[in-house]
């Protein structure tokens, strides 16, 4: 039978984005036009520069930057939409082949690029200095001290070579296989094949049969395929191992701190404080067991919605929701919001193929940002667009800071997301006069903010006991890795949640362990970040604060992020500052406490 995608209309089934601001089609001539113009601009900035960025002056490295800045923005742009492009049909032949013909194409030119970043990363320290220091530079000052960072961990450049031509075969060849195995993957479900977005949906279901019957469908495909999962995420902890062995990382997270420009302390900080906080969770579970009428919540039970809670909503009422609470904090980015709407920036069609999940593509600063999600009609599908659509604004602002420093790194990048799901948020309850109603929604909100913190951090644990067996104990079996994924999982619900045998084998479907090692933690970083800044937001009002707050999305990855940030009142230097986060959401399980008792 063809795949049942959503029985229901949600309005979104034909919100298709139009990616011909990248390209016209996976056959347009100027994609290959763009590949030789930004080969000839590697051979060029090779021709011109090589063995001579340490002793370039500051007018010519300006010069230098600015080409090397134009190579990588082409680059991207024809990655990005080879990658949107699969994204919206991993089965599609064509789409594969052009995605696979970027890739390739981009690992031969970055190894063309590579000297540029050695001879840089390399050059003496006083020379470095002086550039850095230099009022010409001053766009490009950030690049420059980040990129030097790296100095300890890069290695000669004929051997970056071989590793970056080898990932095409090796480490981003077994992440698309694992993409499109589970992008294809279908669901039975009483007679139907779901999608994954389609089967996990069914977990947010009022009928608790419905739940169990889904879940059970869930495990019982992922057990049929645990034989290929397992074997994928031991060769990508393995290559995993031996990058952080060839780079000189004390740690498997080290990498990616440093890419989030975060200390080590900073993210230890966070997991402590976190993980010594899982009694809130257990406490609001507690509490919803009661309210559900249940003598025990099991794992699929967890998303259960509380009698009074919002039914579906309507692709133009979610548009309206989010809309109105952007335009009620600033209008500037209610008016950038709404253009993802109006020029076909957003693709929410689901359809056979589709990759799942939701992402905010930024694209190069010379186009605009996509947002790419599965819209089910669901009041958590709002809350994701207003998610997908923080990240759009932000990444539009952020433009302005050129292709080298337009990022910010994974920690802050949550922050306008997680900050627009607020203000979508707070409107809504405001909204809402029936008392089970809004402890319909702050349930909901709470769940969404367990997800992003405590579960984030939950599986950050379970990445660092399945990184740390791996290198210990070579090969790790299917029962190995999901006795790690249980003991992981069960350690946030202590008691109040009983975690099914079931369950056991659900870590194989998540693609941030594999796509993005270490990655999890940002969410709980942003939203803990978030909640603090929100609280700030509520006590100054609107006005001055907005209009700081998008200065810190202009900004982008232009400044450390304690930097940036700083105007905002944040310290991330300060240890107890995850607290004031932690905080926050233990004041919304008291307010559901509250409301329960009739308080």
């Amino acid at each position: 039978m063809e795949a049942n995608l959503t029985a229901k209309r949600t309005g979104a089934e034909e919100v298709v984005w139009d990616l011909s601001d990248l390209y016209a089609s996976v056959d347009d001539p100027a994609i290959e036009r763009d590949m030789q113009q930004a080969d000839a601009q590697a051979e060029h900035l090779a021709a011109s520069y090589r063995g001579q960025v340490a002793a370039l002056d500051n007018e010519s490295l300006y010069q230098a930057i600015t080409e090397y800045e134009q190579a990588i923005e082409m680059a991207n742009k024809l990655a990005s939409y080879a990658h949107l492009i699969w994204s919206t049909d991993t089965g599609n032949a064509a789409y594969g082949k052009l995605l696979q013909k970027v890739t390739e194409w981009s690992s031969r030119l970055e190894q063309q690029l590579l000297f540029f970043d050695l001879e840089w990363i390399n050059a003496p320290d006083d020379f470095a200095q002086t550039m850095i220091d230099d009022p010409v530079l001053a766009h490009y000052r950030h690049w420059l001290e980040a990129t030097r960072r790296y100095q300890p961990h890069m290695l000669s450049e004929p051997e970056e070579k071989i590793l970056s031509e080898k990932a095409v075969t090796g480490r981003e060849a077994w992440v698309r296989f694992f993409t499109e195995v589970m992008g294809n993957t279908r669901y039975p479900y009483n007679g139907e094949e779901l999608t994954q977005s389609g089967i996990l949906a069914k977990l947010y279901e009022p009928d608790r049969e419905v739940r169990r019957t889904a879940a059970q469908s869930v495990t019982g495909v992922l057990r049929e395929k645990l034989p290929i999962l397992t074997y994928v995420f031991n060769t990508l902890a393995a290559d995993k191992a031996s990058d952080d062995r060839l780079r000189s990382y004390q740690s498997w997270i080290s990498s990616r701190n440093l890419s989030n420009e975060a200390s080590d302390e900073v993210v230890d900080a966070l997991i402590e404080a976190v993980t010594s906080r899982y009694d809130i969770v257990a406490r609001y579970y507690r509490l919803k067991r009661d309210l559900l009428g249940l003598d025990e919540l099991y794992d699929y039970d967890r998303y259960a919605p509380l009698p009074a809670a919002a039914g579906e909503y309507h692709w133009d009422r979610a548009r309206e929701i989010v809309l109105n609470a952007y335009q009620n904090f600033h209008p500037r980015v209610a008016e950038i919001a709404g253009e993802f709407f109006t020029r076909a920036w957003i693709d929410a069609a689901e359809r056979p193929g589709k990759r799942g999940g939701a992402y905010s593509a930024s694209t190069v600063p010379s186009v605009h940002p996509y947002v790419f999600m599965n819209y089910t009609g669901a009041a958590r599908d709002v809350m994701t667009l207003a998610h997908e659509l923080g990240h759009g604004v932000h990444q539009y602002l952020s433009r302005e800071q050129g292709m080298l420093q337009a990022h910010t790194p994974l920690t802050t990048a949550e922050m306008a997301s997680t900050f627009g799901e607020m203000l979508v948020f707070t409107d809504m309850t405001a909204q809402a006069s029936d008392p089970q109603v809004r402890l319909a929604m702050l349930a909901n909100k709470i769940e969404d903010s367990f997800a992003t913190i405590f579960r984030q951090v939950s599986m950050n644990r379970f990445e660092h006991a399945m990184h740390t067996a791996r290198r210990e104990e070579g090969e790790l079996d299917s029962e190995r890795l999901s006795d790690l994924w249980l003991q992981t999982q069960q350690a946030m619900f202590m008691d109040s949640v009983r975690m099914s045998d079931d369950y056991r084998v659900w870590w194989s479907y998540i693609p941030h362990f594999l796509h993005t090692p270490g990655y999890v933690y940002a969410y709980a970083f942003g939203e803990l970040l978030v909640l603090a800044l929100f609280a700030r937001y509520q006590q100054e009002g609107g006005g001055s604060f907005a209009e700081r707050y998008l200065d810190v999305l202009r900004a982008g990855g232009s400044d450390w992020p304690e930097k940036t940030l700083a105007p905002m009142g944040v310290d991330l230097t300060d240890p107890n500052f995850w607290q004031e986060g932690l905080a926050e959401i233990e004041k919304m399980v008291d307010q559901a406490e509250a409301l329960v008792n009739g308080q």
